[in-house]
């Protein structure tokens, strides 16, 4: 996924930047990037990979070149940013935080209209590059942002620093989030409000699907007026969202903590202890131990000081590597013990089996496990929620495959609750992962801890429904897109 933050003030934004910015890393892991703009009009950019160490690590040293009144950062979980631009718009330096699924699309279109792409550092596009070069052909900043959002298949969200404060853009479907923060002489976006308080900034508005807005030290300016539907990922209170965060004025840990008592009111089986995967199980950990009045105890701790964060490599052995080296578990809790594991969610299902059958080795007498969202079927287009390339990576899918002879057979009737064929997938899960007993959340009560309407949130991943589906969106768009000359 990702994460940005940026800021205006009237002294110097170094320090809040590169805080600001850190407070992103849970959302991205391979790259990380600041730009300033001094006081003499330069732009002052870099980008650093962050597969094998952290942000705080690679920037802390080369803060103080970072001089200037206003700056973006981002953590990416894609591509090489922030970009620098300079257009008949001005001057600027743009991060976003997107999935494009047409960009060869998009970029071939460019290429024909005699421009060109000149980031491929990766071998691939550039998506943000891409983003820049379709927004310089609007007559300003609002009418090239515009662009974007006419144009793409996907999400992106987006800060611009430009020669006149940030530009701060969301997702015409608002799936990822922005909010505005802040404090005296200091204006601030971001993704996660949970870079606000620890630097003084107040939380003062979400800023909604569509909506383009600027800031400078002193006011926010609503360039654009947000769209009144709105398809925020569900995922973010479920997995990625800091348990400080809110989104939508929704905290995260008090919905995993809702989930989880909901869960431990309805169930029946007997067990010693509720216990919470770091992290964002532990949330819903607590809450399941109140609904079920059995004790909250920690039989597996993450190693903070050398995995502070989520690290999700590429490579499918190094992920189960990391996974394995990252949670030390506890044998005196576990040894004779019915234990029942919360977690937020199953994707492959491979960490969870390795997992699983070492608890047993250390004594756990039963592993229990319960999911804070219902059983992923559909791979997102909109989010990437995991590195998976195709659904056949997804646990579900291979299972309905089996069944039906076809992974894509039947899947509504797998994404129903109670459904034969949902009680025979998650037992076939169950059986597969060791577990004595597996329940998911039910997705009426993700939606009722949320506190969202329904039809507010994307459960795409979940259910295959979208307010506002691939299908109807192919439907507004021509097959080669045409741009403003």
């Amino acid at each position: 996924m990702g994460g940005f933050f940026g800021t205006v003030q009237k002294q110097s934004c170094a320090t809040d930047l590169f805080y600001g910015t850190d407070y992103q890393s849970h959302l991205g892991t391979k790259r990380g990037g600041m730009a300033t703009l001094s006081d003499s009009g330069e732009f002052l950019r870099s980008i650093h990979n962050l597969e094998n160490t952290y942000f705080r690590t690679r920037f802390e040293p080369e803060l103080d070149k970072f001089v200037g009144k206003s700056g973006i950062g981002v953590i990416s979980d894609t591509d090489a940013q922030p970009m620098l631009m300079n257009s008949h718009l001005g001057r600027f330096a743009i991060v976003t935080v997107a999935k494009i699924n047409n960009q060869e699309e998009l970029a071939q279109q460019l290429l024909d209209e005699g421009g060109h792409l000149s980031e491929f550092s990766s071998g691939k596009i550039n998506p943000t590059e891409l983003v820049a070069l379709l927004i310089i052909k609007g007559k300003d900043f609002v009418d090239g942002i515009e662009i974007v959002f006419k144009h793409i298949k996907g999400s992106c969200s987006m800060l611009l620093l430009t020669e006149n404060g940030i530009i701060a853009a969301r997702d015409s479907w608002g799936r990822t989030p922005i909010v505005v923060g802040s404090k005296e002489g200091a204006l601030a976006v971001t993704s996660e409000t949970s870079a606000f308080p620890n630097l003084g900034f107040e939380t003062k508005h979400f800023i909604g699907p569509g909506e383009i807005v600027r800031i400078n030290a002193e006011q926010m300016e609503v360039l654009r007026p947000a769209n009144p539907r709105m398809q925020i990922c569900a995922f973010l209170w479920v997995y990625y969202g800091f348990p400080t965060s809110s989104y939508e004025g929704k905290n995260t840990e008090m919905v995993r903590n809702e989930c989880g008592r909901v869960m431990g009111m309805e169930d029946k089986t007997e067990v010693d202890c509720a216990c919470g995967i770091p992290d964002s199980g532990v949330g819903m950990a607590v809450g399941y131990a109140e609904g079920h009045k059995c004790p909250f105890m920690r039989a597996i701790s993450k190693y903070t000081p050398t995995w502070p964060r989520s690290f999700t490599p590429s490579n499918q052995e190094m992920r189960n590597l990391v996974a394995k080296m990252k949670l030390i578990a506890n044998r005196e809790v576990l040894e004779g013990k019915r234990v029942l594991f919360c977690d937020d969610s199953i994707v492959r299902g491979t960490q969870l089996r390795d997992n699983t059958k070492e608890l047993h080795n250390l004594g756990a007498k039963e592993v229990h496990m319960r999911i804070g969202c219902p059983p992923l079927v559909y791979s997102c287009p909109f989010v990437n929620y995991s590195a998976s390339k195709s659904d056949l990576e997804l646990i579900t899918r291979r299972i309905i495959k089996e069944f039906e002879g076809d992974d894509s057979k039947n899947l509504e009737a797998y994404t129903r609750t109670d459904s034969p064929e949902y009680k025979r997938m998650v037992e076939e899960i169950a059986r597969r992962l060791n577990l004595n007993s597996l329940r998911f959340s039910k997705l009426e009560t993700l939606v009722r801890a949320i506190g969202l309407p329904k039809e507010r949130i994307c459960t795409h991943c979940f259910d295959g429904s979208s307010f506002y589906t691939l299908e109807e969106e192919n439907k507004t768009r021509v097959n080669k897109p045409s741009f403003p000359t």
